[in-house]
């Protein structure tokens, strides 16, 4: 796995990507309803974190975090103050690539709560395995709250991998209380297995299961039960590498950072409860026609992305979160979202005529591997050299 010191290499997730000198966008103009960028900034709460890759709450009212590295460390946070102890180490069970050094888009790439986790202890992870397969495993917290019990690991699902690269890695669970997963189109360029558009395959798509059957049940009024040639635990598919998305705590709404190809990245909007959607890869990278497919694709099927950029401006798109927090009012309902490569951050809203909006609202110089959220809605960066910032008015 990168070390710190080889951060300037292409991204985990970036999947063959070439960086090209940094690009500076120009910034447009900034929408109504999204305040000036000067009147914030985002604050060091933790640092010293090898290589983490995502946070996350366990929405229990304890107001904890939980950071997650690549190597397969789970940390809890509270107030700034990391756990003296892992919470969770699966190291053991991902390639040993990952901690050797080296690149590589293996590892601990998810974590989720489940909403009950409260009451009956339990937490799900998404990782690769050692023979480079994804697995979602169920896991329990022990006695100590501040410790998992690893022999209570259960694995509820796993996806071959034809490639070691385009692995997805979010999951979360949805307002309805099922696990949403992302998975990628299974890696190398330009989908040569056409798995964005197969809706017979797990790959390249946001799954939707019910983790509470063993291993799971697929919930009834997923969009593709019961049609012939289609996985019924789909609930959007082409997409190449959803690494990223998050769902409004507010309006459950679900938004998806796409990481592109050669040209483009995208963030994809999907209104809550609504699945279904097909986000057009392979035949489409971004709003842009991309890959000819071998079955006709009907175009006027297809969700376009909400928002877009080119690899001018980044590499691989971070999908983050929706504010909605109580210390900064004004940035209620703003999406914000990030590039690994640059550490742009964009803030995107939907207008009253429903026309979204996006501006470049802060050039962070971090390396983002992710975005989270805690219980209460406030906003955080996740520094791949290591840091954990806060998103707070500026001092």
């Amino acid at each position: 796995m990168f070390k710190r010191c080889m951060v300037t290499l292409i991204l985990i997730f970036c999947m063959g990507t070439v960086l090209a000198q940094e690009a500076t966008p120009e910034v447009e103009p900034r929408p109504t309803g999204i305040p000036d960028p000067a009147l914030f900034q985002w604050t060091l709460v933790a640092d010293g974190f090898d290589s983490p890759i995502g946070l996350v709450s366990a929405n229990d009212g304890t107001g904890k975090v939980f950071v997650w590295e690549q190597s397969g460390k789970i940390w809890s946070m509270k107030d700034g103050e990391v756990s003296f102890d892992p919470f969770l180490d699966i190291g053991s069970l991902i390639p040993p690539t990952v901690v050797n050094g080296g690149y590589t888009e293996q590892g601990l790439l998810g974590v989720a709560f489940h909403p009950q986790y409260k009451e009956k202890g339990l937490f799900f992870i998404h990782y690769t395995d050692v023979k480079g397969n994804t697995v979602i495993a169920r896991y329990k917290a022990s006695a100590d709250p501040e410790k998992a019990d690893p022999s209570s690991a259960f694995t509820v699902l796993t996806v071959n991998q034809p490639f070691p690269d385009h692995n997805g890695g979010q999951i979360a669970f949805g307002p309805d209380g099922y696990l949403y997963i992302g998975l990628g189109d299974g890696g190398n360029p330009d989908d040569p297995l056409r798995n964005g558009q197969n809706k017979d395959t797990l790959l390249a798509k946001i799954l939707r299961i019910d983790v509470n059957g063993t291993p799971y049940i697929v919930p009834p009024d997923n969009p593709f039960v019961g049609q012939a040639n289609a996985k019924p635990e789909t609930w959007a598919y082409g997409l190449r590498n959803p690494f990223r998305f998050s769902f409004d705590q507010q309006t459950g709404d679900l938004y998806i950072g796409d990481v592109g190809q050669w040209g483009y990245d995208e963030i994809d909007f999907q209104p809550a409860g609504q699945g279904g959607q097909n986000y057009g890869w392979s035949a489409y990278e971004g709003a842009h026609p991309h890959v000819k497919q071998a079955l006709p694709v009907d175009e006027s099927s297809l969700t376009m992305p909400t928002f877009e950029y080119t690899h001018a401006e980044g590499c691989a798109v971070i999908g983050g979160y929706v504010y909605r927090g109580t210390s900064l009012p004004s940035l209620d309902g703003v999406y914000f979202y990030g590039d690994y490569c640059t550490g742009h951050v964009w803030a995107g809203v939907r207008g009253t005529d429903g026309v979204w909006q996006k501006t470049l609202w802060m050039q962070t110089g971090r390396i983002i591997t992710s975005f989270g959220q805690d219980e209460s809605g406030e906003v955080y960066l996740v520094d791949y050299k290591g840091g954990i910032y806060k998103l707070t008015g500026a001092q």
